[in-house]
């Protein structure tokens, strides 16, 4: 793995569940490294489940004991239960206790201002949609109006996947509803016009929570009704919101050492799915080997070989 520079950020995408995928790559990044991930990354910048770790990160905790606690949430937090079966006739599919509870055990009462007043300091950035404000809103630790906000709202407002969980105070929902599903753009520009990092100092790494198969069939595609392209549709939109911040990051950064890792599944694995997890642990061990092999995801088009000279 090419060393990382002087400072260096993390963003992670959204993708519930499979958010088990980076904690355990970022599992075997911490054993490749011999050190915990807090004394890696600097800033941490997430999405919806990508808010989870970040803020996993900036509390100290390692890849191990984040993957545990994706394996705890999972059926707790995901249950089969009559709101699911019913759903859509349920205005939302989970209760909101489960997920509160299990940020409030690993969170406590711990405020968004302690990231930058801990002893060494972490700029830990959670993405939210204000739906009373029509604006996403970048929750930061160093941020007047965000100091006081708890860590678990911050995350459960970043995690409020519409339909799944009911709204955080009547107007949070997840931060990836709008163009914010990758936050690597977020965290590039938060290094450097918010810490005021040099761009040849800096090392950004932009961690997916897998890419779903794509099997395109003509003659399907053809016969597709209506109401099936309300999925498909929205599948397409995430997928460009996903790659078009990796473009904006290599346009406008061209300086940063910026590494995107993702990851093809095999099959679909649903954001809820808790009966994956061996699968999701499995697939995070082979992104983990292409985070410190350089593996870059295709999609960002980047010669390390070209660019580093090795």
């Amino acid at each position: 793995m090419i060393p990382f520079r002087k400072n260096v950020a993390i963003a992670i995408d959204g993708g519930g569940l499979r958010g088990a995928i980076v904690t355990q790559a970022l599992a075997v990044l911490e054993d490749h490294m011999r050190k915990p991930l807090h004394e890696i990354f600097r800033l941490a910048v997430g999405t919806s489940t990508g808010s989870i770790i970040s803020a996993g990160i900036g509390a100290g905790l390692t890849g191990r004991q984040m993957n545990r606690l994706y394996r705890e949430m999972g059926s707790t937090v995901f249950p089969s239960s009559w709101r699911k079966w019913l759903f859509p006739l349920t205005p939302y599919r989970y209760p909101a206790g489960p997920l509160s509870r299990a940020l409030n055990d690993h969170f406590g009462t711990m405020k968004m201002s302690e990231f930058w007043y801990a002893p060494k300091p972490i700029d830990v950035v959670i993405t939210a949609y204000d739906l009373a404000e029509n604006r996403t809103r970048f929750v930061k630790p160093w941020k007047e109006e965000y100091k006081n906000w708890s860590v678990s709202k911050a995350v459960r407002s970043s995690c409020t996947v519409p339909t799944y969980f009911p709204l955080v105070e009547n107007r949070f929902i997840d931060g990836g509803v709008g163009a914010y599903s990758n936050p690597c753009y977020v965290a590039a520009y938060e290094a450097r016009e918010c810490l005021n990092w040099d761009p040849q100092e800096t090392t950004l790494i932009s961690i997916g929570t897998g890419r779903g198969p794509y099997n395109y069939n003509a003659r399907q595609t053809s016969k597709l009704k209506a109401w099936d392209w309300i999925g498909k549709a929205m599948d397409i939109f995430l997928q460009s919101a996903y790659d078009q911040q990796v473009h904006l990051v290599e346009t406008h950064f061209k300086d940063l050492d910026f590494r995107r890792f993702q990851i093809d599944l095999q099959e679909n694995i649903q954001m809820d799915d808790a009966g994956q997890m061996d699968k999701l642990v499995a697939y995070g061990t082979a992104l983990g080997r292409m985070i410190v092999n350089d593996q870059v995801d295709p999609i960002q088009g980047i010669n390390l070989k070209e660019r580093f000279g090795i």
